[in-house]
């Protein structure tokens, strides 16, 4: 009996053949291994989101206000269209995988080079996409200040009832100056370049124009930013320490910095997965163009690409969720 019983076992052990757990090939299943682990991955980091985002919630950028941006719209005001528009052409390419595997399963070369193009195609605009926005968060548009204790104020036009950019009111003035390194100034602080616009310069324009005042990174009841008088304002600004323009991982014109480092390291993790996958569909595209699964008999390679593919459109849609609508 002992004998019969470790016959079995063997017989029922997975070497890379025998009987499959879960009925599944090895190459799928560690595709799901993968996927599992990497799922945790994300989860921690967008935890880590939620909790830093509640613990600092009544100073959080308002995500409508950050990206507005749409191509070849400029000065037109689409809060969050064009990353609707992202996410619309990702689960779209998921649409087109599901397809692709489909066609593999029948062994239909045509259609699943077809739709395996598609699918990259999507994914490459995608990945364009988030380089687009990663610029125009980068490069900001306003503009803002940055006081002692390192909070962020904006500029606000009373008369037009909207945020200003720098660049309107600043008084430029001609004044040769050299990059500030620690040998040229305070021993402790250097700049790698010299700012558009200086400090000097947007006070200067403040100060002649009693139509402008700043708003603070707090949100209100009604969860807009709350708007300073005049007086305030000037109080504010009389510790003002640099000019912030854009987003870093140190500085963030739009409020809170955790943000940005947030916005970065979440989609720029994200969409490197992205890029991967568009790599792997090329390669798998190309395969299939030179027949070698037609060859096999079988297209579990589509499939497998397919997984981690469905994987990443679904944790866009958690990322697009938290990070863009909540």
């Amino acid at each position: 009996m002992q004998a019969s019983s470790l016959t079995k076992t063997k017989n029922n052990s997975w070497g890379g053949g025998g009987i499959k757990p879960l009925d599944a090939a090895y190459g799928k299943l560690m595709m799901w291994f993968f996927i599992v682990s990497d799922a945790l991955t994300f989860s921690g980091f967008l935890v880590a989101y939620g909790f830093s985002r509640f613990k600092n919630i009544d100073s959080w950028p308002i995500a409508d206000e950050v990206f507005h941006h749409f191509p070849f719209l400029h000065g037109v005001d689409a809060p969050m269209y064009y990353v609707a528009l992202m996410t619309f052409i990702l689960i779209f390419s998921s649409v087109t995988m599901v397809l692709a595997v489909d066609a593999g399963h029948n062994n239909d070369k045509n259609r699943v080079a077809f739709y395996m193009l598609l699918t990259i195609i999507g994914g490459a605009v995608f990945v364009g996409s988030q380089a687009w926005e990663w610029k125009n968060f980068i490069k900001g548009e306003y503009g803002a200040v940055e006081i002692q204790n390192g909070e962020i104020l904006q500029f606000y036009d009373i008369k037009k009832d909207k945020r200003i950019p720098i660049d309107e009111f600043a008084i430029l003035q001609s004044q040769d100056r050299i990059t500030h390194d620690d040998n040229v100034g305070v021993w402790y602080q250097s700049e790698i370049e010299l700012p558009e616009i200086t400090l000097s310069e947007v006070m200067e324009g403040f100060k002649t124009n009693s139509a402008i005042t700043v708003r603070v990174e707090k949100l209100d009841e009604k969860g807009q930013k709350i708007i300073l008088s005049r007086e305030d304002a000037e109080d504010k600004l009389s510790s003002a320490t640099r000019v912030v323009k854009g987003a870093n991982l140190i500085r963030n014109e739009y409020g809170n910095p955790l943000f940005a480092d947030f916005f970065f390291f979440i989609t720029g993790f994200h969409g490197f997965h992205v890029f991967s996958g568009v790599i792997l569909n090329i390669i798998i595209f190309i395969n299939v163009l030179l027949g070698t699964y037609e060859r096999r008999g079988r297209y579990d390679m589509v499939e497998k690409v397919g997984l981690y593919w469905h994987f990443v459109d679904l944790v866009w849609v958690f990322v697009f969720t938290f990070f863009y609508l909540v």
